[in-house]
């Protein structure tokens, strides 16, 4: 996958969604968009951040999320290269993605736009 890279990370901040934005503003003077009541995310980086405050969505360790231009392809070839799809691709305000388990455990997602 030609130009696939991470180009976000979604931090758990269930337990404590408006300090963990508060923190991260203060200490790099990180801005935030709202996408709701429970979460958060900055838009104007290379690697942007997104804060998961939804403790039925947020995982337990950060979550990279790499970005592809054709959803479907990366879906295919993750499931050939062994990934094990832990969610199957779904649409969010900005675009669709899935997640999926490496062979090490770690679980990370993938994203394209509309």
């Amino acid at each position: 996958m030609d130009g696939a890279r991470i180009d976000y990370v979604e931090l758990p901040s269930a337990t404590a969604h408006e300090l963990t934005r508060a923190f991260y503003a203060k200490a790099f003077g990180w801005k935030f968009t709202d996408y709701g009541p429970s979460y958060s995310a900055t838009t104007n980086g290379t690697t942007d951040v997104g804060l998961q405050g939804d403790p039925t969505d947020a995982l337990s360790a950060p979550l990279p999320v790499v970005r592809v231009d054709d959803l479907e392809a990366a879906f295919d070839a993750v499931s050939k290269a062994g990934g094990v799809i832990a969610k199957p691709i779904f649409s969010f305000p900005g675009g669709r993605r899935f997640h999926f388990i490496d062979p090490s455990g770690s679980e990370l997602a993938v994203w394209s736009e509309r």
